[in-house]
């Protein structure tokens, strides 16, 4: 079984250890396995280098797109465990794009890594949260819906089932990214909507650059301990800047 992977700027997979930059477990070390394609088209996105390919009308910030041959690499889900075994870290996070397209796939590494380092490894997946898991107990789960101000449809963002679904399992925390004090708005509507727990929701500012990031965490503290929400920064701007393979 393969998986398309983005790549590094070598060319080669976007597998890397480093420390968790964002949620429940910023700071620890992780090993990343960053998964190319995605399902919707963030504005903002960070990682437009997984989607964003020539010929795509879809608007980006940046707007730049890229060559999808240079940007993919496909390798067999052995090659892909032998190189997150090399790394020392025990935590393992796909990410992507959006890993849960390839979920199939990620279900089988999860067991080969399993069978390669008994008892080693646990599992986290960074995911939009519009596909459903096929098997829910089996990772760790950071569900990133997408509010109004990343430019996509409702309709395709936020699907009524995978969002109820989400919002009763025990293996999820919801992330919201946010850029300006209205956005909060639209997670409060959310929260309301499918009974959502404060305490499983992190309010995250939008932002690729330190002094953004700052500035923005400033007015979102006061909001996140009047509502009972929790903060989280994006600790690998701060160390890295807006880089791959961190």
């Amino acid at each position: 079984m393969k998986l398309v992977l983005a790549t590094d700027d070598a060319g080669g997979p976007e597998i890397f250890a480093t420390v968790q930059g964002e949620g429940t477990a910023i700071g620890r070390p992780a090993t990343f396995v960053r998964l190319s394609r995605c399902n919707l088209a963030c504005t903002w996105c960070d990682t437009p280098y997984t989607w964003h390919w020539e010929g795509d009308p879809r608007p980006h910030a940046d707007g730049v797109t890229f060559d999808r041959k240079a940007n993919q690499v496909t390798l067999d889900i052995a090659e892909v465990a032998h190189r997150v075994c090399a790394l020392p870290p025990n935590d393992v996070v796909f990410t992507g794009g959006e890993p849960m397209m390839q979920q199939k796939a990620l279900l089988a590494l999860a067991d080969l890594l399993d069978e390669m380092a008994p008892y080693r490894f646990s599992y986290a997946v960074e995911t939009n949260g519009t596909v459903l898991p096929e098997q829910p107990h089996r990772f760790e789960y950071t569900v990133s819906p997408k509010l109004a101000h990343s430019g996509n449809d409702p309709a395709l963002a936020l699907p009524f089932e995978a969002m109820a679904h989400w919002a009763q399992s025990r293996h999820a925390i919801f992330k919201f990214v946010i850029a300006n004090p209205e956005d909060v708005l639209d997670v409060d509507a959310l929260v309301q909507r499918f009974s959502i727990h404060p305490g499983a929701v992190l309010l995250m500012p939008e932002g690729r650059e330190s002094q953004v990031l700052h500035a923005r965490a400033k007015w979102l503290a006061p909001i996140c301990i009047q509502k009972g929400y929790r903060l989280t920064d994006r600790l690998h701007i701060h160390l890295f800047g807006d880089t791959r393979g961190t």
